[in-house]
């Protein structure tokens, strides 16, 4: 399947889904004007790729910075998908990265994870660690 990048801007987050590499992530910060139009190609990719996964174990990387309630809705929209695809036997978990002083951050994961089945792995970044290249 054919990878989906999306550079970022002062709005949006890198997103970067790329089986080929093995690597799924969403970093930044997600302020898009139009939440919907933004990740609506975000979701028909993972719509195709649920159909025909090409990895045994799929691990989504989360590095947001921060972002707005219609992003909010999105993200949760495509940890559904990821829920989707457990269901459907495949192997899926979330790192869901924050800053070590964001408890904010880190309790918004907590609750996305209390509303999916997908695993989570929640892990503090410092100040000092370059946020958006965590692997």
């Amino acid at each position: 399947m054919k990878p989906l990048v999306i550079e970022a801007t002062d709005k949006t987050p890198l997103v970067i889904l790329n089986p080929e590499k093995g690597r799924f992530e969403i970093s930044g910060k997600s302020v898009p004007n139009d939440a919907e139009a933004f990740y609506r190609p975000i979701l028909d990719w993972m719509d195709a790729y649920s159909i025909r996964p090409s990895t045994d174990h799929m691990v989504i990387r989360f590095h947001l910075e921060f972002f707005n309630i219609s992003s909010s809705k999105r993200i949760l929209f495509i940890l559904y998908r990821l829920n989707e695809m457990i269901e459907q036997g495949q192997k899926v978990n979330v790192k869901w990265y924050y800053r070590e002083s964001d408890d904010d951050m880190l309790e918004v994961g907590q609750d996305y994870a209390f509303m999916v089945k997908v695993p989570f792995e929640f892990i503090a970044a410092s100040h000092t660690d370059n946020f958006l290249s965590v692997a």
